[in-house]
C-alpha cells in the first residue's frame, strides 16, 4: 500500500457551493465525521442504499479525524489494522500502522468509492433541531474558513463524530503548574515548534500515548522519565503477522487474506478476553512474562505490575517492545510515584523525590464530548442526553432518527463501525418499504421496571476519561438490548438479527407506498 497520504481537493469545498443561511439544502442522511466511522458509514450507504442522498459534515479541512489531530511523535494505531481496517478493504500493512498510513488507507477509500463529493470539509456543526411536525432534522454549522452560518435538514442523523473533545486533552489541574518555568505539553495539541532534542523530559501518564510518545522522542531527547501513578499492562510483540507472511508467501489473494487473519485475531481476541475474567491471574502472569523478557524482574515488579485485573482498562500494544528498549538503553526510565506539586524545574513527588525537567507532557487522557458538543432539540426541547436510555448504545429513548457509532474497547472501533452500517442501512431500506418518515426507540411494558443504571459498569471497564463523563452519557438497562455490552463476539451475531418491527421501534409519519401504480400492504395508516 502506498503510505504516501493523497487527498486530491481535500481542503477545497465540492464544487456544489455550501448554502447561505436562510436556505436550507436537504439530504436523506447527514454524516456527522469524515474519520474512519463516518468514511466507513458513507461507503456502505452508497452499496446497501443506492439512491440515497448524503452528505458528510467535518470541522477539520480534512478527513481522517484522530489520525489528523492527533500530531505527537510516533502516533501509531494500537489496534492491528486487520480488525481496525474496514472488512471491505484489505490491509496490506505492518499490523500496527502509523498515522499516515491510516490517512493513506482512508483516502484510498475516499478515491476508490467515488466519496470526495459528498464531504464538506470545516463544517462545524452547532445545533441541530427535530421537529415532528415535518419529521425533519435541522442542521446548523458554520464555515470554518468563511465564518457563513449553513443549514442543511435531512431525514436521518448518523453520528460517527467519535466519543472525545479533539480540541482539548484533559491535564489535572496540580499546585504549582504555573510557577513551572519549562513548557508544558499536552499530546492531543502537540505544538509545532516543539524541540526537545538533548532536553530532559517528563511524560506523565502511563497508557498508549506514553507507549507511542517516548520510544519516538528517546533518540532525540537527552532523557525521558515516565512519571505514574500506577502502572500499566501492555503487550510487546513483533509488528507483524505470521498467518499472513505465510498466506502471502502461498500467493493467496490479499482479500483473502484480510480475511482469513482477521478471523484469526478476532478468535485469538476473544479467547484472551474470556480469558481474562475467568482466568485473570493466569492472564496477568503471561502479560508480565512479555515485559519480562525486556526487563530484570525488579523493575517489572516495581512498574510494570498493574492493580488492576487484566481488561479493566485497555491494554497498550508495543510493537517491537520498543518502550522497553529505550529503558534497556537507559534514555528512558519509569517512576511509580505520586505528584506533589510543580515546581520552578519541575515536579515534586509525594515521596520527597524531585524530577527535573526542561519540557514536562501530559499524557493524561483526554476529555469525551457527548454527540460532538452539538445542542441537541428535540421538538423544541434542549436534549439532556443522559435522561435517555440507550438501545444498543447507539441510539436513544425519545431521540428520533438517530444512530451513534460508538466503537468497542477490547477490541477495535471500526468493528462496530461495519456492524452498525449493516444496521442504519437495513433500518432506512425498512422505513422506506413501510413508508415511515419517523422510528424513536422506546421501553416496551416489560421494560418500565428495568432498574437504569450508568452506561457502562466500573467494575467491567474504568478508564479515566469515561468515569469523568458518565454523569453526561444514557443511561443502560440490565437487560442486553438497553445497554451497549461492549462485546463484539455476541454483538456480531444479534444486530444483524435485530428485528425491526420489534416495539422497542416505534414508527410514525406513515405515507401510502406505492407498488405498479397501487397502495403496497406495506402501507401503514398515518
Amino acid at each position: 500500500m502506498d503510505t504516501q497520504i493523497k487527498e486530491p481537493n481535500s481542503v477545497q469545498h465540492p464544487s456544489a457551493p455550501a448554502k447561505t443561511a436562510g436556505k436550507t439544502e436537504h439530504f436523506d442522511v447527514v454524516i456527522v465525521g469524515a474519520g474512519i466511522s463516518g468514511i466507513g458509514g458513507a461507503y456502505h450507504l452508497t452499496k446497501q442504499c443506492p439512491g440515497t442522498s448524503f452528505v458528510i459534515l467535518e470541522t477539520q479541512e480534512s478527513f481522517g479525524g484522530t489520525w489528523r489531530t492527533h500530531r505527537y511523535p510516533g502516533i501509531r494505531s494500537d489496534s492491528d489494522l486487520y480488525t481496525f481496517g474496514y472488512r471491505f478493504k484489505p490491509w496490506i500493512g505492518a499490523p500496527i500502522a502509523t498515522a499516515g498510513e491510516i490517512l493513506a488507507y482512508l483516502g484510498e477509500v475516499i478515491q476508490e468509492n467515488d466519496l470526495r463529493r459528498h464531504i464538506r470539509y470545516r463544517h462545524k456543526i452547532n445545533s441541530a433541531q427535530w421537529s415532528s411536525r415535518d419529521n425533519l432534522w435541522t442542521i446548523e454549522a458554520v464555515q470554518t474558513d468563511t465564518g457563513k452560518t449553513v443549514r442543511f435538514s435531512a431525514n436521518f442523523l448518523w453520528m460517527c463524530q467519535g466519543y472525545y473533545r479533539h480540541s482539548q486533552g484533559y491535564t489535572p489541574e496540580w499546585p504549582g503548574m504555573d510557577k513551572y518555568k519549562g513548557r508544558i505539553v499536552h499530546p492531543q495539541t502537540w505544538p509545532e515548534d516543539l524541540d526537545y532534542k538533548d532536553k530532559n523530559v517528563i511524560v506523565i501518564g502511563s497508557g498508549a500515548t506514553t507507549a507511542t510518545i517516548v520510544p519516538a522522542m528517546a533518540p532525540d531527547a537527552r532523557h525521558i522519565t515516565v512519571l505514574q501513578r500506577s502502572p500499566t499492562y501492555f503487550i510487546p510483540a513483533l509488528n507483524e503477522n505470521e498467518l499472513a507472511n505465510t498466506l502471502r508467501d502461498l500467493q493467496i489473494d490479499e482479500s483473502w487474506i484480510h480475511e482469513i487473519v482477521r478471523r484469526k485475531i478476532l478468535h485469538d481476541q476473544a479467547v484472551f478476553t474470556r480469558r481474562s475474567f475467568t482466568e485473570p491471574e493466569a492472564v496477568k502472569e503471561e502479560l508480565l512474562a512479555g515485559v519480562r523478557a525486556y526487563l530484570s524482574p525488579e523493575e517489572v515488579e516495581k512498574n510494570f505490575t498493574p492493580r488492576y485485573r487484566p481488561w479493566q482498562q485497555r491494554i497498550a500494544f508495543v510493537p517491537d517492545g520498543d518502550l522497553f528498549k529505550g529503558i534497556v538503553a537507559g534514555k528512558a526510565s519509569v517512576v511509580t510515584d505520586e505528584i506533589d506539586r510543580f515546581t520552578e524545574s519541575g515536579i515534586l513527588l509525594k515521596s520527597g523525590k524531585t524530577l527535573e525537567a526542561d519540557i514536562i507532557v501530559t499524557a493524561t487522557g483526554f476529555n469525551m464530548n457527548v454527540l460532538g458538543d452539538i445542542d441537541f432539540v428535540i421538538d423544541g426541547k434542549p436534549l439532556v442526553f443522559s435522561d435517555t436510555v440507550t438501545y444498543r448504545g447507539m441510539m436513544f429513548t425519545g431521540v428520533p432518527n438517530l444512530v451513534w457509532v460508538f466503537g468497542y474497547f477490547r477490541a477495535s472501533w471500526t468493528l462496530r463501525v461495519d456492524l452498525l452500517a449493516d444496521f442504519v442501512c437495513r433500518l432506512l431500506n425498512h422505513m422506506k418499504a413501510i413508508g415511515a418518515k419517523k422510528v424513536t426507540p422506546a421501553l416496551r411494558p416489560e421494560d418500565k421496571d428495568m432498574p437504569l443504571l450508568p452506561w457502562i459498569d466500573p467494575q467491567n471497564f474504568n478508564p479515566g476519561y469515561l468515569m469523568r463523563a458518565m454523569h453526561l452519557l444514557p443511561k443502560r438497562g440490565t437487560k442486553p438490548e438497553w445497554q451497549h455490552t461492549q462485546d463484539y463476539w455476541h454483538e456480531k451475531d444479534v444486530l444483524p438479527a435485530i428485528d425491526l418491527d420489534d416495539p422497542v421501534f416505534v414508527y410514525e409519519g406513515f405515507e401510502p407506498v406505492r407498488e405498479n401504480g397501487r397502495v403496497s400492504p406495506l402501507s401503514r395508516p398515518i
